[in-house]
C-alpha cells in the first residue's frame, strides 16, 4: 500500500526530484530553514545530528522558506553556498517552498495535516519548526522552532530503535 507522505516528490536544492521514499526507509526529520533568522544556529545542531545518525538510519531534510520575516531572500546557489560556508551543512537541502498559504508544497500540507500545532492549529508558525517522520513514513511528531536540533536526540534514538 502507497503511503502518500512518502510518495510526495519534493525538488532538492540541485534540481533533482525525490520523495521521502527515496532515502531508502530512513526515518526524517523535515525542517523549514532559513539562512536570516535567530534559529539559523540550529543548522549547526540540524548538521551534527546528520553526522552523529545517517549511518544508524536518520535523514534530514531541509526546506528552506522565504515566508517569515523574508528571512530566506537569497536563490538555491545563495542558500547552498551559504548553508556549506556557514555551517557546514551536508545534509539535503531543497529548494525554497512554501509552508502556509494557497501555495503550501504537498508534504507541508500532509505533515501540518498529521500533525497539528498547539491547539490544532495546521499553520506553521516560524522557521525551523521540525516534523520527526517515521521509517514507514506514519508521522511521528512535530517539534517547535524553539527545541534545539541536540534536544531531539532521544526522540530520534527511540525511532530509530
Amino acid at each position: 500500500m502507497s503511503n502518500s507522505l512518502l510518495d510526495i516528490p519534493a525538488t532538492t536544492i540541485k534540481g533533482d526530484s525525490k520523495t521521502l521514499a527515496d532515502f531508502g526507509g530512513k526515518a526524517v526529520l523535515v525542517v523549514n530553514t532559513a539562512s536570516k533568522c535567530g534559529f539559523t544556529p540550529q543548522y549547526k545542531g540540524l548538521e551534527a545530528l546528520w553526522q552523529q545518525y545517517k549511518d544508524k538510519g536518520l535523514v534530514i531534510a531541509g526546506f528552506p522558506c522565504n515566508q517569515f520575516g523574508h528571512q530566506e531572500p537569497g536563490d538555491e546557489g545563495a542558500i547552498s553556498e551559504f548553508c556549506e560556508l556557514n555551517f557546514g551543512v551536508t545534509f539535503p537541502l531543497f529548494k525554497k517552498i512554501e509552508v502556509n498559504g494557497d501555495n503550501t508544497h504537498p508534504l507541508y500540507a500532509e505533515l501540518k495535516q498529521r500533525a497539528p500545532g498547539l491547539m490544532g492549529s495546521k499553520g506553521i508558525k516560524w522557521n525551523f519548526t521540525k516534523f520527526l517522520v517515521g521509517k514507514d513514513g506514519k508521522l511521528v511528531k512535530r517539534f517547535a522552532p524553539t527545541t534545539k536540533p541536540e534536544d531531539l536526540t532521544s526522540e530520534i534514538e527511540a525511532l530509530l530503535k
